[in-house]
C-alpha cells in the first residue's frame, strides 16, 4: 500500500493528559503506511471557552492553523481529538460559506485562511481512508479475552453538518474497526451519550451520574472494555471511576482504552510501547491473553478438533443399537 500524508494536529490535550493517545495513533498510522506531518508552530485552537468570549475571535484561534496548514504539501489535515476537530471544521464552513464572517476572521490573522484544508477525525482517516482490510491485514497478535463496547461521545459524529462522518445517533466506524483486529465488539445503545465532558470541576455531581450511566450499560451487556476516541471520554470515564464509585455506591473496575491502543495490541506493541501505565484502571489481566494470531488459529483447530471426536465416539455407541433394533422388526 503506497504511503499517506496528512497534516496532524495533535491538539493540546495529546501534548498533555492524553499523550498515550498520541502515542498509539502515531505507532499505529505508522504501521498503516500514514505519514504524519507535524504543523509548524501550531498553537491552541480555543477549544469550547474561546466560542463564549467570542465567535469571530474562536473562528480566528483555528483558522491561524488552517492558515499554517495550506502552505504544507498537503492540504488534508487529521485530528484526533473531537473537541479539536469541531472546532477546525466550524471555522472552516463558517468562513467558506460567509464572506463577511471570513473578512471579519482574516483581518485577526497575520496570513488569510483562504478555506483551501479538509479536517478529518483520526478515526475517519483509519475507517474511510485506510479501510477495513488494511486493518486486518497488519493484525500479528489476538486479544480472546477482549470484549469491547464503543463509547463515541457525542461531538465525534454530531452535529451533523459539522462533522461529516458516520451516523449520528447510530455511529459504526470504531466498532467495525475492531471488530477488523478480530476483537469481539458488543451491542452498545448508550454510544453517544454525554459523559458531561469538561463539566467534571463546575458540575461534579453531574457528571458523576452520567458517568455511572456509560459505565452502567457497558457492563450490563457483558463488555471488559470500553473503547474511546475522546481525551475527555476517557478521562471521566477512567480517572473518575473510584469518584464514581464513592459518590454512586457502585463498584466499576473497567479499563477504558483509547481505541488506537487496542489497535496497536493487535499489531504486537507492547503495553510499554503504547503507554498503558498512564491508565487509572488498568488492563493488564486482559492483554495476558495475548497470543500471535498463528498460534491462535492452531489452538482454535485443535479445540475444533478435540470437540468433534466425543461427537463421532458417542455417533458411534449409539449405531449398534439402531442396528439391533432394525433387526427385530
Amino acid at each position: 500500500m503506497a504511503e499517506k500524508e496528512y497534516a496532524y494536529y495533535s491538539g493540546c490535550s495529546l501534548e498533555g493528559t492524553a499523550k498515550e493517545y498520541d502515542t498509539s495513533l502515531r505507532l499505529v498510522m505508522k504501521t498503516l503506511g500514514v505519514k504524519l506531518a507535524e504543523i509548524p508552530d501550531w498553537s491552541c485552537c480555543g477549544s469550547t471557552p474561546a466560542h463564549t468570549v467570542d465567535h469571530v475571535f474562536a473562528a480566528a484561534l483555528a483558522a491561524r492553523n488552517l492558515a499554517i496548514i495550506e502552505k504544507m504539501n498537503t492540504h488534508t489535515v487529521t485530528v484526533p481529538c473531537p473537541s479539536c476537530l469541531t472546532v477546525l471544521k466550524k471555522a472552516h464552513i463558517g468562513m467558506t460559506t460567509d464572506e463577511s464572517f471570513k473578512n471579519e476572521v482574516n483581518a485577526l490573522l497575520d496570513e488569510p485562511y483562504e478555506g483551501k484544508v479538509t479536517a478529518k477525525s483520526s478515526l475517519q482517516v483509519i475507517y474511510e481512508d485506510i479501510g477495513l482490510e488494511a486493518i486486518a491485514d497488519r493484525v500479528t497478535h489476538a486479544l480472546p479475552d477482549l470484549k469491547v463496547v464503543a463509547y463515541y461521545g457525542c461531538i465525534l459524529n454530531r452535529p451533523p453538518d459539522i462533522a461529516q462522518f458516520d451516523d449520528p445517533e447510530n455511529p459504526v466506524a470504531m466498532d467495525k474497526v475492531i471488530s477488523a483486529l478480530g476483537i469481539e465488539v458488543l451491542d452498545y445503545a448508550f454510544k453517544t451519550e454525554c459523559c458531561g465532558a469538561a463539566f467534571g470541576v463546575p458540575k461534579r455531581a453531574m457528571v458523576n451520574e452520567l458517568t455511572h450511566k456509560i459505565l452502567s450499560m457497558a457492563i450490563d451487556v457483558g463488555a471488559n472494555c470500553i473503547a474511546v476516541a475522546c481525551p475527555l471520554c476517557q478521562q471521566n470515564l477512567d480517572l473518575r471511576q473510584e469518584q464514581v464509585n464513592q459518590t454512586m455506591g457502585s463498584s466499576f473496575n473497567i479499563p477504558v482504552l483509547y481505541f488506537t491502543q487496542i489497535m496497536g495490541l493487535a499489531y504486537g506493541y507492547s503495553p510499554d510501547d503504547l503507554e498503558m501505565d498512564k491508565l487509572v484502571v488498568g488492563a493488564d489481566h486482559l492483554i495476558r491473553s495475548r497470543i500471535p494470531v498463528e498460534e491462535y488459529r492452531k489452538m482454535k483447530e485443535a479445540e475444533a478438533a478435540a470437540a468433534k471426536k466425543p461427537a463421532k465416539a458417542k455417533e458411534m455407541k449409539e449405531e449398534p443399537k439402531e442396528t439391533a433394533k432394525a433387526e427385530e422388526n
